[in-house]
């Protein structure tokens, strides 16, 4: 079976976005060459590699398993370019990092301190919720992945990175703002504005409430930090957050950090890699860099 690097790359692309068009965009192609290239790939597979139904563009079973030898056979190229590449006294090269939307807080301020010791490095970030990181994962799809509740049915290796105390907010003016002690079934009567099910902090959140035997009265579910302390800010309830998300001063947000028994939630974030991976070199220097930078990280360094 023949197959080239560059039909394997726009298999990946076309598996990622589900589109000739988006693919052909991603890898400035034109549409003809992508739908060529894979037809090509396809007959040397000797079966389809994706179906169209509808308007949404499928891949076949044979489509799913070239795409996932392929991820693998680029990341193990890409590999080796990078240590040629450091055989010869460059750093240069690609590293992806898949990483949960409240990471989107941290993460910047730290790759900005690698980018410039690593100025010819190209790094792909996606940030997406935990289920978007852990679907990318488990296909193999990125070099690392920044999680705070690491999947517990993918083997994977883990670096520990950073405490990730979620907190409950309320409106700077809510009759809670100034209580210096809160109990915690007070939270009862109160509505929540909570992220969407499917975030580690939701997931983090929910665990706690159960311990605490507590059932909120979830008023809205939002899908990022942004929108729920804006709803909070306009006093349509509380909120549980991770600090990361918050102001070094919460009530220049129109928030404040409520004082309750049994809180902060305690968690935390790492850094995962699937397990038996051979990370990159860009990837290693980048795990040490974490380790180097996050020994005198704050919430608000």
């Amino acid at each position: 079976m023949h197959a080239t690097f560059r039909q394997l790359r726009l298999l990946i692309a076309l598996a990622e976005t589900r589109s000739i068009t988006a693919a052909a965009r991603a890898c400035h192609v034109t549409q003809p060459t992508v739908s060529m290239q894979i037809k090509e790939l396809a007959d040397a597979v000797g079966l389809p590699l994706h179906e169209q139904i509808g308007r949404n563009l499928y891949l076949t079973p044979a489509g799913e398993a070239v795409a996932e030898s392929a991820r693998a056979m680029v990341a193990e190229w890409e590999g080796l370019e990078q240590r040629i590449a450091g055989l010869k006294g460059l750093r240069q090269g690609r590293l992806r990092i898949a990483l949960a939307s409240t990471a989107k807080y941290f993460i910047p301020r730290m790759l900005g301190r690698f980018c410039a010791s690593y100025p010819d490095v190209d790094i792909e970030l996606q940030v997406l919720n935990r289920d978007g990181v852990v679907h990318r994962m488990r296909s193999n799809q990125d070099d690392l992945y920044i999680l705070s509740l690491p999947p517990e049915d993918i083997p994977h290796d883990r670096l520990a990175l950073l405490d990730n105390p979620l907190v409950p907010i309320a409106a700077f003016n809510h009759s809670l703002a100034t209580s210096t002690r809160i109990r915690s079934s007070r939270l009862q009567s109160e509505p929540f504005i909570l992220r969407e099910r499917g975030s580690g902090t939701r997931m983090a959140g929910d665990a706690h409430f159960k311990r605490l035997d507590l059932s909120p009265r979830v008023r809205l579910e939002l899908g990022s930090n942004e929108a729920i302390k804006q709803s909070v800010a306009a006093g349509m309830g509380l909120g549980l957050v991770s600090r990361h998300a918050l102001a070094g001063s919460p009530e220049t947000e129109g928030l404040a950090v409520l004082k309750v028994n049994g809180f902060p939630v305690p968690s935390s974030w790492s850094v995962l890699w699937l397990k038996g991976k051979r990370l990159s070199p860009l990837a290693g220097a980048f795990l040490g860099h974490l380790q180097e930078v996050a020994i005198h990280w704050e919430v608000h360094s």
